[in-house]
């Protein structure tokens, strides 16, 4: 554009990124990066990763609160585990429990390609045998045709994206012993501490190998803590202490690339400090099971 003056005036414009674009940069298995710069993970349950917008956030900390009717909370605690080890993510596990690393031996192993599209077809989703989209149950006008001409791209890329950031996974199949033995997996017994101090030490240790939230690099870690506060652990009566933990895990997660999910069963704390609780968690689940029904109902709230 000419001024008054006889000088140019220079022009700028701004195009947006796609989401394909911002993922396929990160160059990281598992890892998922929105157009807003906000980095996600996958929780290991792709409805849920839905619900949340993307999965769960680099550099958070997740609590969730334990069920005493039933233990769902450990589907979502072995889900999340399991798809760090599916994506060779390093993984550091803690549970009152004499020998935590036989709880590895109940984590689920991902649903096979073939099952997931048998799935799909029989609920009318995906491409058919002709490779067209099922397109029956839904008519695009013709004139709106010419804004669909990337759709069947669009939709290979968002199935390779899905297929490299979250799973489906078999309840019924354990995950294969060689992913087990082969992965950076540390396993800490939380049944006979008298305080945290290890347990922390042992974060921070699990922390320092990774790369730094700064440095580039989205190569992410996950930390999973199974009943924090379980009665049968020598520091269930210390509130504070493991108050002070909690702080001090979530101020290094987020200087990190990693993920904490903490689980604790609210009733046996006091209701100030599982308040106090709550309002620490970057995210909080809830889930209770509804009587008559199979699947549990998830209570979500995004602090």
């Amino acid at each position: 554009m000419a001024a008054a003056g006889g000088q140019t005036l220079g022009r700028s414009s701004f195009s947006r990124a796609t989401a394909n674009q911002a993922a396929s940069s990160s160059g990281a298995t598992g890892v998922k990066l929105v157009p807003s710069g906000v980095v996600f993970v996958s929780s290991g349950i792709p409805d849920l990763d839905r619900i949340l917008g993307g999965g769960f956030l680099l550099g958070s900390v997740v609590m969730i609160m334990e069920d005493t009717d039933a233990p769902h909370h450990l589907l979502l605690l072995r889900c999340f585990m399991a798809q760090g080890v599916v994506h060779k993510q390093p993984l550091l596990f803690a549970g009152p429990m004499k020998e935590p690393r036989l709880f590895l031996g109940t984590l689920p192993a991902p649903v096979s390609s073939s099952k997931e599209d048998g799935r799909h077809r029989a609920m009318g989703v995906g491409p058919s045998s002709d490779g067209r989209a099922n397109d029956e149950g839904l008519r695009i006008a013709w004139q709106y045709k010419k804004y669909f001409g990337d759709e069947k791209t669009s939709r290979a890329e968002h199935k390779d994206n899905k297929q490299e950031f979250s799973n489906d996974f078999d309840l019924r199949k354990p995950l294969e012993r060689h992913l087990l033995n082969g992965q950076n997996i540390e396993c800490v017994s939380t049944q006979e501490a008298d305080t945290l101090s290890n347990l922390q030490d042992r974060c921070s240790a699990f922390l320092s190998k990774l790369p730094r939230k700064d440095g580039g690099s989205l190569t992410a870690g996950r930390i999973a803590i199974q009943s924090l506060c379980a009665p049968h652990c020598g520091y269930f009566e210390k509130d504070w202490d493991m108050v002070s933990f909690i702080k001090s895990v979530k101020a290094m997660v987020r200087s990190s690339n990693s993920v904490a999910v903490i689980t604790f069963p609210s009733t046996v704390l006091s209701n100030s400090f599982c308040k106090r609780w709550q309002h620490l968690a970057d995210t909080l689940l809830s889930i209770k099971a509804i009587p008559g029904k199979l699947d549990p109902f998830i209570t979500i709230f995004i602090i």
